[in-house]
């Protein structure tokens, strides 16, 4: 591939280092039923942690970046910090710390502002439009780990 490294979709699990890694946008994952598979066993894997198990969860939303927080190779925060946000539910807290931040605005010269995002659409699929982060929340509730639905309660 003229010095290119070629991605061996035997082997890909789906999880997007590849796309994260190349500075080009010329890695593309296969996010057929790899990413579906990735997505599942995130859910599997926390509900064994967390089944029959006492629990209270906390997400700080602060310094959300372009790619996933864990790779070493980010870009500035694409909205500004909201906060903290808590729940007995994990599931629930992961839909609603999406929720807010698809709602908060950009911040001017982030990543998003190079994409064009419009109010309205999901951050996260406007940046990756490949990815399915919902079918990880579909995937938990269906399996039991909590719900999607949601109450805000905003305590200043």
């Amino acid at each position: 591939m003229d010095g290119c490294n070629a991605i061996d979709y035997d082997l890909c699990i789906g999880c997007g280092q590849c796309i994260a890694s190349c500075h080009y946008e010329a890695a593309r994952g296969s996010y057929d039923e790899s990413a579906v598979a990735l997505n599942e066993k995130i859910a599997e894997y926390a509900y064994a942690i967390l089944k029959e198990k006492p629990q209270f969860h906390i997400s700080l939303i602060m310094n959300v970046s372009p790619n996933c927080d864990c790779w070493d190779n980010n870009d500035l925060a694409i909205v500004p910090d909201i906060g903290m946000a808590a729940s007995f539910d994990p599931v629930a807290l992961d839909r609603a710390c999406a929720d807010l931040v698809n709602s908060a605005v950009q911040i001017p010269g982030s990543l998003m502002a190079e994409k064009e995002w419009k109010i309205g659409e999901d951050k996260f699929n406007t940046l990756f439009p490949d990815t399915r982060w919902q079918d990880c929340l579909k995937h938990a509730e269906a399996i039991g780990l909590g719900k999607q639905a949601y109450e805000l309660i905003i305590i200043k």
